[in-house]
């Protein structure tokens, strides 16, 4: 895997759009109570927009490869996905996942006939480090550095255009990168003056930290934006330092507060991650050219409930 992608130009993303069409959501781009729109990659068929990339990366492995399985690692979302793509395609699939995952995501991997592997975060982290899925039969897509994962969240951009041609401003929650690496290199090849935006809670603001020490950010996580929990990647960090243009942190309780909002001002269900955006848009109070990518909907209803009391 190289740091660089390279070939990713508008044929690219549109020809990656129109290969993945007929698994995913063309999902809705719409208008908030206080400025800018919310693009809805929660109504995905797996609540949140890893099925992009997903299918890009499973339709670009050969078929008798494929056949073997899929295999990934995952804070929820991710494995959702995986499992959710291997069910369609007809292969087996495994995942390994955190041990406190949040249940919904747990019962939705097994749902769709994949097999939970559940590992306390150290050994998620030493999973990742030592490559142990070279040891696997499966075929391993990378939740968040695979080059055909980041080419297939590309796809969002043509979506966001065609609704929304005069947008100046995006901003992305952001766990291991992959989404906002795919958006940015969409609209780098299509429209490159728009502004891509990376968002994190003060919980966990790993990559602010990452570059602020160049390097590791060294922080655990503590925030109920359980999907940008990822740990870091130095491959990732040089992708991410080339492309994102800028960094919001928000306080942990706000986006406590925004998950709540979102139900009750938006009628629209978000995660923690998913509201991280839409948090950054309304404390900045973006302008009517600026879309929020709400990432994922996957909240267990006790987590929901808590938040609209507190």
């Amino acid at each position: 895997m190289t740091q660089a992608i390279v070939g990713v130009d508008a044929a690219r993303v549109h020809s990656v759009a129109r290969l993945i069409a007929p698994n995913i959501r063309h999902t809705p781009l719409i208008p908030t109570p206080g400025g800018g729109f919310l693009k809805l990659e929660s109504l995905q068929p797996t609540g949140s927009f890893k099925v992009r990339g997903f299918f890009a990366a499973a339709h670009a492995i050969d078929p008798e490869r494929r056949a073997r399985g899929l295999l990934t690692v995952s804070a929820g979302n991710a494995a959702l996905a995986c499992a959710y793509v291997a069910h369609e395609l007809h292969v087996p699939c495994r995942i390994v996942m955190y041990e406190n995952a949040p249940a919904i995501k747990i019962r939705g991997v097994r749902g769709y006939g994949a097999e939970a592997i559940l590992l306390p975060r150290e050994g998620v982290v030493e999973w990742l480090a030592t490559r142990a899925w070279e040891h696997d039969p499966e075929v391993f897509i990378h939740p968040f550095a695979d080059e055909a994962v980041i080419t297939g969240h590309t796809s969002i951009v043509p979506e966001i255009l065609e609704a929304l041609p005069d947008v100046e401003r995006v901003l992305v929650p952001v766990g291991g990168g992959g989404l906002i690496c795919g958006v940015a290199l969409g609209f780098a090849a299509i429209k490159p003056d728009v502004q891509v935006v990376g968002v994190q809670s003060d919980g966990y603001p790993s990559w602010p930290r990452a570059f602020a020490v160049n390097g590791p950010s060294g922080l655990t996580p503590n925030t109920i934006a359980d999907g940008t929990s990822a740990p870091f990647d130095p491959v990732m960090f040089e992708r991410l330092g080339s492309l994102v243009h800028e960094w919001v942190v928000i306080p942990e309780a706000t986006v406590r507060q925004t998950v709540a909002r979102l139900a009750t001002d938006v009628k629209v269900v978000a995660e923690g991650a998913g509201s991280l955006a839409y948090a950054a848009m309304v404390d900045e109070r973006s302008s009517s050219r600026t879309v929020a990518i709400l990432s994922g909907g996957n909240l267990d209803g006790s987590r929901l409930a808590e938040l609209l009391t507190e």
